[in-house]
């Protein structure tokens, strides 16, 4: 009773039972000679008020029916009738009268009840009376033995009769019978032996058999079980409650599997998988096999026919892993079930096929070989708006139910939802395969040769599950023979991280080529990115906040010193000539976009031949591992610093961990080269104008010393206008600096911060014309800022015949150094890892 504490108000006694309904005896003369406790509760009069005292007189009201005139009849009479009650009011109650035969004394006993409860009573017995003769739930009766003792009309009729049963064993009446729920015992024997050991019902369990007055068709029946007991509370038996929930199953079954491929099919992104998605969320639970056929330019990511697709040129899918990914042609006479669903759109249901030698191919396809014939065959056709993507056929071996309308439908469902799945994986295909071409193209393809660095660069994209990403890097050239090097990623996946990366990228080389110093390009590029990142409702896709990060340094070979900043990417890790390891000092500031804190320079000295790598977080991080793991792995590979760098950045590649790769990995190694001192020759000249011709012999001087003296009179004419630009605007002493790289570099610095302007002069001006010569003798021009000023370039293109001269012996030089590298790596193998700062 404590599963159920109103238990004990469930009386199915008749209110006018003895036991319970008021009575009262009259004698003869209709004086009550007779009166019970029920009585006393029903009216409200005590034993000593009623007794003696006519009945008429006491208990009738005005209106009804008389109880002298009913105690006078010679029969049993049961009527309603209005009784008073002691406090005055009117109690409508069903009261029977039954007349005794005697010789004096007692006439009749009269029992009544209140008729609300009566009826009340009579509703609980039709309800009783539906159960046995009217309701579809089947009831039976079990004895202590677990012996059929008794079951209702439903249970008649599932079992062909009860009769037969009667005495029987539970088990006898479905002998194939079981359980498919997972959660209470899985015999029915154990289930009942429970229920009647404990006294706990055991409610709601699944059964699945085949009824006797139905063996073909599977039912599904929910079952409860129930102890009975008597008065004394001792086990009588135990009573089965069975609803046949078949359809209600089956589409519950439908439900869950749609659910299932909602969450399955078509979340690969991959033709080939959502294939494979269909044929696990079918089998076997529609079928026992399921075939995908598809045309090849869906497979390539094409645009599939717009007509109706053929019976023939489709390509079967099989296997459900990458490595066993395969295709086999088959081809389908116009005649076939297979052609005609293809050519009409409609799911086709079908017999055995008629074999493989229909098929392309001279043995079929190679599922088919040994495979068991079907007993039904069910053809649906994938269907997108503009096309028919292919064939999927539903094949039953082991089950013999053919397909009915409700699983035709089911097929059809699951069909659209794999046609949009392999839909949407074919756009993915041609837009990542696009999107790829597109990152490619906005990376550079050739990095300009530069005296100052060798570099080399491995860029590794992400798994194409998950789409091109926001890598980006470049080496670019800037005066004083010094170099740029930049590394960035913006956080994301496909187009827009694609788009992203190269407009950023070329934006990072121009303000380069203004010659800002690290901190102040990012601080420029955080205002850009912060403007384009507002927010804008009509921006669409493209108004998405970015996350960028972004790693910018300048190299200059004349002092061997590096100065980067950092925006949130990860500082460069730098390997001397010695072979120790170690990463920059170097705190990264907030990604771009933020503009919460200032940017800040590091410098570093560089000795030659140092290898600086730059790195994004492909890199370092994976899934499996924390960064300093992947950072170790690193280090542990820059400690070949003496290697090539080709070869330095296949063993960085080849040391990240197996599996798909989750994220672009870009990878940059330079090694750092510092210009001979016989390469470059300074000269500060006072604020004197007598010193421009001092100037111009330093210049023709230092030229034939370095075999250049054909270009000894461009030279001075730059040199001079320079030169005389400075001390004229700048009042104080310039700098001027001569360097031999691949070009001649004529710098002059001063002190002063307003840049000069190229003007056309006029044929009646006596100045102007000093920037305009400089501009038409130089193949480059241009002002960079400093902390103390400014300083004016300009690069002359020395001859291709010295050129050649010139670079064949930088060449040798370079060769001879490489091999004593590589015979020093092979004697003495890397060093470790010196730390981190």
């Amino acid at each position: 009773m404590g599963r159920f504490p109103h238990a004990a108000n469930v009386d199915f006694h008749s209110p006018l039972d003895p036991s319970k309904a008021a009575t009262a005896v009259l004698d003869d003369q209709g004086r009550i000679v007779g009166w019970g406790p029920s009585a006393q509760r029903l009216l409200g009069h005590s034993a000593e008020e009623a007794l003696g005292r006519s009945a008429a007189r006491l208990l009738e009201t005005s209106s009804g029916p008389r109880l002298s005139a009913l105690c006078k009849a010679h029969q049993s009479r049961s009527v309603v009738m209005d009784l008073r009650h002691r406090d005055g009011r009117t109690v409508r109650a069903a009261v029977t009268i039954s007349p005794l035969s005697h010789r004096s004394g007692a006439a009749a006993v009269v029992t009544a009840a209140e008729l609300d409860a009566l009826r009340s009573w009579e509703a609980q017995l039709a309800m009783l009376q539906g159960l046995a003769t009217e309701s579809p739930v089947g009831l039976t009766i079990f004895d202590t033995d677990r012996r059929v003792v008794w079951g209702n009309v439903s249970t008649d009729l599932e079992l062909g009769g009860i009769a037969q049963y009667t005495g029987r064993s539970a088990a006898d009446l479905f002998p194939e019978g079981e359980f498919i729920s997972r959660h209470h015992p899985p015999d029915e024997d154990q289930v009942m032996d429970h229920v009647l050991s404990t006294g706990e019902p055991i409610i709601g369990m699944h059964y699945r058999g085949r009824a006797p007055a139905d063996p073909v068709r599977e039912h599904v029946w929910s079952c409860s079980y129930h102890r009975l007991v008597d008065a004394r509370g001792e086990p009588l038996g135990l009573f089965e409650e069975s609803l046949d929930i078949t359809d209600q199953y089956r589409a519950q079954e439908r439900l869950s599997l749609l659910v299932r491929a909602g969450k399955r099919v078509g979340a690969s992104l991959d033709v080939r998988r959502t294939a494979a998605e269909l044929a696990d969320v079918a089998v076997p639970q529609l079928a026992d096999e399921v075939l995908v056929d598809l045309p090849p330019a869906v497979i390539e990511g094409r645009q599939p026919p717009t007509r109706s697709a053929p019976g023939h040129g489709l390509l079967r899918m099989h296997g459900r892993t990458p490595e066993e990914f395969r295709t086999s042609p088959v081809s389908y006479p116009p005649s076939s079930p297979q052609a005609m669903s293809l050519a009409t759109g409609r799911c086709v249901v079908g017999g055995p096929p008629p074999g493989p030698a229909d098929e392309a191919g001279p043995a079929g396809t190679a599922d088919e070989a040994g495979a068991a014939a079907p007993h039904s065959c069910l053809f649906v056709p994938l269907l997108t708006r503009e096309a028919v993507l292919g064939l999927a056929t539903f094949r039953r071996t082991g089950n013999p139910d053919p397909f009915g309308p409700e699983e035709q439908t089911l097929a059809m469902e699951l069909a659209e939802r794999a046609a949009v799945g392999i839909d949407n994986a074919r756009q993915y295909t041609s837009q990542h395969a696009a999107a790829l071409v597109l990152q490619r193209s906005l990376l550079p393809r050739h990095l300009p040769q530069q005296s100052a660095v060798d570099v080399a660069y491995r860029y590794l994209p992400a798994d194409s599950r998950v789409g091109v990403g926001g890598d980006w890097f470049d080496v670019i050239p800037l005066s004083g023979a010094r170099v740029g090097l930049t590394v960035g990623d913006v956080v994301g996946h496909g187009m827009h991280a694609a788009a992203t990366m190269g407009r950023l990228r070329a934006t990072v080389r121009t303000l380069a080529l203004l010659d800002l110093d690290p901190a102040e390009l990012l601080t420029r590029l955080d205002d850009l990115v912060s403007q384009e990142s507002e927010p804008d409702a009509d921006d669409g896709p493209s108004g998405q906040a970015m996350v960028v990060t972004c790693l910018y340094a300048i190299y200059d070979p004349v002092s061997g010193r590096c100065v980067w900043a950092s925006a949130g990417h990860p500082p460069p890790m730098v390997a001397d000539a010695n072979g120790s390891v170690a990463m920059s000092p170097l705190t990264p500031g907030p990604p771009l976009g933020l503009g919460v804190l200032p940017y800040e320079n590091v410098e570093l000295d560089l000795s030659d031949g140092s290898v600086l790598a730059f790195f994004t977080d492909g890199v370092v991080e994976d899934r499996g591992q924390d960064i300093d793991s992947g950072i170790d792995r690193l280090a542990e590979v820059l400690t070949w610093q003496r290697c090539p760098l080709e070869e330095l950045c296949d063993r960085a590649l080849s040391a990240l961990p197996p599996g798909p790769q989750v994220d672009d990995a870009t990878l940059l190694l330079v090694r750092t080269r510092r210009l001979d001192a016989r390469q470059v020759a300074d000269l500060e000249l006072p604020s004197d104008p007598a010193m421009v011709a001092r100037a111009r012999t330093l210049t023709e001087r230092q030229l034939g010393a370095w075999g250049l003296s054909e270009l000894a009179f461009t030279a001075e004419l730059v040199v001079s206008e320079l030169v005389t630009n400075g001390i004229r605007y700048a009042g104080g002493p310039v700098v001027l600096r001569l360097i031999k790289d691949r070009c001649l570099l004529c710098e002059v610095s001063d002190s002063a911060h307003t840049a000069p302007h190229l003007r056309r002069a006029r044929r009646d001006d006596e100045g102007g014309r000093g920037l305009f010569l400089v501009a038409q003798m130089s193949q480059r021009w241009g002002t960079r800022y400093t902390s103390s000023g400014k300083t004016i370039w300009a690069e002359l293109a020395i001859p291709k015949d010295l050129g050649r001269d010139q670079e064949h012996e930088q060449e040798q030089e370079r060769d001879y150094e490489h091999e004593q590298n590589a015979q020093s790596s092979a004697a003495h193998g890397g060093r470790r890892l010196a730390g981190h700062a």
